[in-house]
C-alpha cells in the first residue's frame, strides 16, 4: 500500500493541510477555513492529488484539539468523493505528535511545520487502527457524559466556595468533621439564621425540630443540634456589614449549587435515554449504574479498538510510571499525567461505587487501603479502578454479564 499522507493542523478558524507523497516528499500544502466550505475544498484537493498520482489509499491525521476538529472529521467521513478511496482518519494524541517532532530538533514552531510533522508521523508512526470512533452513537453519548463531567466539576468548585463562606460566617461548623459543609442541613441552617449568634442561642427544641425536618436521617437530632450550637458559640463573630456581605455571597453560592444539581439530573436522564440504544453488559456489575457505565463506554467506544485491557488502562491514565536504575527499583511511583481524564473520572467513580456493593472489590480495596499510611483512599481507589478495567474489558469483549463471586 502506497497511500497519500495528509497532515492537518487544526485551529478555531483555519485548517493548515500538508499533502505528503508515499516517499515522504511534499506534494502540496494549503490552508482552508475551518467550516463546511473549507472541508469540501480540502476534500477536493485531496481527491485531485490522489487522481494525479493514481493512488487508491489516503491516510489523514489531525491532533485532538478540543472540539475544533470534530466537525472536520465528520465532514471528511461523510464526503462522497473521498469515500471512493481506501481512507483512514486518525485523531492523534498531541503528546504523541510532540514526541515525534522532538526527533527533528531544528524545526521551527508554526502551523505549516506542524501539519508536516503530523503527515510524517502518519508515515512513520506505526498506527494500525483508526483512533477516531466511527460510530456516532458513542460520540453522542460522549458529548452528554463529558457535559455531565464539566457540571460535576463546577459543582465541586462551588461547594468549596460555599465552604469558604461557611468558615467566615460560622467557623466552628466548618471546622467540625462531623458536620458536612455542604449538606442539606448545613445549607438550610445558613439560610434560616442570619447571624451566628442567632444560631448559637436559638431555642434548642425548635432547632432540633428544624434539623430533624431538613436532615431526616439523624439518629439523634437533639445531639446534632447541641453539637451545632456548640460549634456556633465557638465561632468568630463578624462585623454586621461583613456578615451581610457573606450572607449575600452565600445565597448566590447556594442558588448556583442547586442549579448545577438540577442540570446533573437533566443530563443523567438524557444519558440514560441515549444509553438504551447501545448494547452493553456493564450495568450487570453491582453499583456501577447506567450513568457511570455510559461514561465508560462513551470514552472506550468499540472495545475492539484496543489490543488488551492494559491498553485501555493506559488510555485512561491508570498506569504507574517506572523508576529503575541498575539494581534499584522504586516502590512508590506516580500515575502517568497523560490519558483520557473523562474515562479516568468515570472509572474512579464507578470503582468507588462498586467496592461498596461487590464483596470482591470491597476486599481488594480494603487490602490496598491497609498497605500504606498516606493517601490510603486515593491509592486504594486508583488500584481498584485499575482492577475494574480488567473486568470492563473482558465483559465488553465477550459480551457477557458479570457474575459476582460468592460471599
Amino acid at each position: 500500500m502506497n497511500p497519500l499522507f495528509v497532515g492537518i493542523d487544526v485551529s478555531s478558524k483555519n485548517n493548515v493541510t500538508y499533502l505528503m507523497k508515499p516517499d515522504g516528499s511534499k506534494y502540496s500544502s494549503f490552508s482552508v477555513q475551518n467550516n463546511l466550505g473549507g472541508a469540501k475544498l480540502m476534500s477536493e484537493k485531496i481527491v485531485s492529488a490522489l487522481e494525479a498520482m493514481q493512488l487508491s489509499d489516503v491516510v489523514i491525521g489531525l491532533e485532538a484539539t478540543s472540539i475544533y476538529g470534530d466537525g472536520l472529521v465528520c465532514a471528511l467521513r461523510e464526503d462522497g468523493r473521498l469515500g471512493q478511496y481506501q481512507r483512514k482518519i486518525h485523531v492523534l494524541n498531541p503528546k504523541q505528535v510532540k514526541k515525534f517532532k522532538d526527533s527533528y530538533p531544528d524545526l521551527p514552531k508554526n502551523d505549516w511545520v506542524d501539519a508536516f510533522v503530523i503527515a510524517d508521523h502518519l508515515r512513520f508512526g506505526r498506527i494500525g487502527k483508526e483512533v477516531y470512533m466511527d460510530d456516532y452513537r458513542y460520540k453522542s453519548l460522549q458529548t452528554l457524559a463529558r457535559a455531565r463531567f464539566d457540571v460535576v466539576q463546577n459543582l465541586t468548585r462551588e461547594k468549596q466556595h460555599f465552604a469558604n463562606y461557611l468558615f467566615l460566617k460560622c467557623s466552628g461548623m466548618a471546622q467540625d468533621k462531623d458536620i458536612a459543609n455542604s449538606s442539606a442541613t448545613t445549607i438550610a441552617l445558613m439560610e434560616r439564621f442570619e447571624t451566628v449568634d442567632e444560631l448559637a442561642y436559638a431555642d434548642l427544641d425548635e432547632l432540633t425540630r428544624f434539623i430533624d425536618e431538613t436532615g431526616r436521617n439523624f439518629a439523634d437530632p437533639a445531639a446534632k443540634a447541641r453539637a451545632i450550637q456548640a460549634a456556633a458559640r465557638n465561632s468568630y463573630r463578624l462585623p454586621v456589614t461583613v456578615n451581610s456581605s457573606v450572607n449575600q455571597a452565600m445565597a448566590v453560592s447556594i442558588a448556583t449549587m442547586r442549579a448545577l444539581e438540577k442540570q446533573i439530573k437533566v443530563l443523567d436522564k438524557a444519558i440514560e435515554q441515549q444509553f438504551q440504544i447501545i448494547p452493553n453488559t456493564l450495568t450487570s456489575i453491582p453499583g456501577i449504574g447506567k450513568v457511570y457505565s455510559a461514561g465508560i463506554i462513551a470514552e472506550i467506544g468499540d472495545v475492539h479498538r484496543f489490543n488488551s485491557q492494559a491498553s485501555v488502562a493506559k488510555y485512561a491514565g491508570l498506569v504507574w510510571t517506572q523508576h529503575q536504575s541498575g539494581d534499584f527499583e522504586a516502590q512508590h511511583t506516580k500515575l502517568i499525567k497523560s490519558g483520557n481524564r473523562y474515562l479516568r473520572y468515570y472509572l474512579l467513580e464507578a470503582a468507588n461505587s462498586v467496592r461498596r456493593c461487590d464483596s470482591e472489590f470491597r476486599r481488594y480495596y480494603d487490602l490496598k487501603f491497609k498497605e500504606v499510611n498516606q493517601f490510603q483512599h486515593k491509592r486504594a481507589l486508583a488500584l481498584t479502578a485499575r482492577k475494574l478495567v480488567r473486568l470492563v474489558y473482558r465483559l465488553l469483549m465477550d459480551n457477557r454479564l458479570y457474575i459476582p463471586p460468592e460471599s
